[in-house]
């Protein structure tokens, strides 16, 4: 029936999307999580990225989570030289991770996640109509 397959689809890119979420909450609370040690290496900010695959069992093409990565990139440096992991010049490796970018991620994650509610509902919405109308 479609309008399993809807339910199944929607449910999928909330998945995603709850996934998404989760990557972009550990690296808001990662942002400030630097080395314990000179030269230590800080936090570095995790990217997640999407697929499409064929569900068989649905007939569908769904989104799921192909990979949680770490972005490449140079850490920014901060002069602190009473900090812990400040190398000789007194500089320490910030992490990489930029709090507006993390916002506009979630935000824009939260969106997703919510038009795929929006068909669930609709479409639940649909199978109890026609339930009720069976009867």
């Amino acid at each position: 029936m479609d309008l399993d397959r809807a339910l199944s689809i929607s449910a999928a890119g909330m998945a995603a999307q709850s996934a998404r979420l989760r990557v972009v909450a550990e690296n808001i609370a990662n942002r400030d999580s630097t080395g314990q040690t000179p030269g230590a290496e800080p936090y570095r900010r995790k990217t997640i990225t999407f697929d499409n695959r064929l569900d068989r069992a649905v007939g569908a093409r769904m989104v799921q989570v192909a990979r949680v990565a770490e972005a490449p990139g140079e850490f920014p440096e901060e002069y602190d030289p009473g900090h812990p992991a400040a190398d000789a010049r007194g500089y320490v490796r910030r992490p990489n991770v930029d709090s507006l970018i993390e916002s506009m991620d979630m935000r824009e994650a939260q969106r997703s996640y919510s038009a795929n509610l929006a068909v669930l509902e609709t479409t639940r919405g649909m199978l109890s109509r026609a339930i009720e109308a069976l009867r």
